[in-house]
């Protein structure tokens, strides 16, 4: 049974430029998912990144990740990553069974995390699996100029709310028969529950990115 990586890397960010280059750490942001993959070899057989970016492409190569080329029809600000999942399976020639998305912009991830997720997806009998986190916040909606609680009754205690969770981005396990029925996650899914500081991560603009080093920073130096 086949498993590639994808990582979707293309150029183009508004909010936050070359976002996929930018350093964090000592390393361009996307290699952080590049060297996830490759540090579990012993699930994911190659690792893909498609980009429509001549230096991401560089970037990706010298780390040892193979690149597709992504056209600029599916490579806008509007184009869902279904998409360039679906183009990188069209490329290559080989039979594949199962793809890990890794987005770029969630570059943290607790070392055993895929380990756990790939033992859960293989034997739970499920056809995706995805992660989310806990939210202990008070959600809720404005309308007509009044705030709506979501998840709670004004007056209660947090630790009272109901349970609510989020999809946080650390990876996405799908079988590739379903990209090609234009589901990542599917009817079939398992919710993998993490609870990690760095599912908090998921990098749009400079404060995520300052946010992302900090706790690089602390949980990759011993004297921290």
């Amino acid at each position: 049974m086949k498993t590639i990586a994808i990582i979707p890397a293309r150029g183009g960010s508004k909010r936050l430029p070359n976002k996929n280059r930018l350093l964090l750490g000592d390393y361009p942001l996307l290699v952080h998912s590049i060297l996830y993959a490759q540090a579990n070899s012993d699930i994911i057989d190659a690792v893909y990144v498609s980009t429509d970016d001549p230096t991401i492409k560089a970037i990706a190569l010298t780390y040892g990740a193979q690149v597709i080329d992504r056209p600029a029809s599916i490579s806008d600000d509007f184009e869902p990553t279904l998409t360039s999942l679906q183009h990188v399976l069209q490329s290559i020639d080989q039979d594949v069974d199962n793809v890990v998305v890794l987005q770029p912009t969630n570059p943290l991830r607790p070392p055993n995390l895929l380990k756990k997720c790939f033992e859960k997806f293989q034997n739970g009998k499920v056809d995706s699996l995805f992660t989310v986190t806990q939210t202990h916040q008070k959600l809720g909606k404005i309308a007509n100029d009044k705030f709506v609680p979501y998840n709670y009754e004004i007056g209660q205690r947090s630790q009272d709310l109901k349970p609510l969770y989020f999809e946080n981005g650390l990876l996405y396990i799908t079988k590739v028969k379903f990209i090609f029925e234009n589901k990542i996650i599917t009817e079939n899914a398992f919710p993998y529950l993490v609870s990690h500081i760095f599912a908090n991560v998921d990098i749009d603009t400079k404060e995520d990115m300052e946010y992302a080093a900090y706790l690089y920073q602390k949980n990759t130096n011993p004297n921290s």
